[in-house]
């Protein structure tokens, strides 16, 4: 898992632009609808990415299907 800190810098349009605490020249752009709600620019936010190895191996299976699904047509 990585985990880190972000600040909610500002909103253009229906994005948040999020700056990482450590070092402040990376922005992440995510959508509004995505924040926790009643976030807010200045807000401290704790950012973490997971790695989902079943969802991983599910799309890998399902994307092999089709492809032998449409070799075979």
């Amino acid at each position: 898992m990585t985990r880190f800190k972000v600040s909610f810098d500002r909103v253009e349009e229906d994005i948040a632009v999020l700056l990482v605490r450590d070092d402040e020249s990376i922005k992440i752009d995510i959508p509004l609808s995505l924040l926790p709600p009643n976030s807010k620019e200045g807000d401290i936010l704790d950012i973490n990415i997971d790695k989902d190895e079943k969802e991983t191996e599910d799309a890998k299976e399902r994307v092999s299907y089709l492809i032998e699904k449409l070799k075979n047509k």
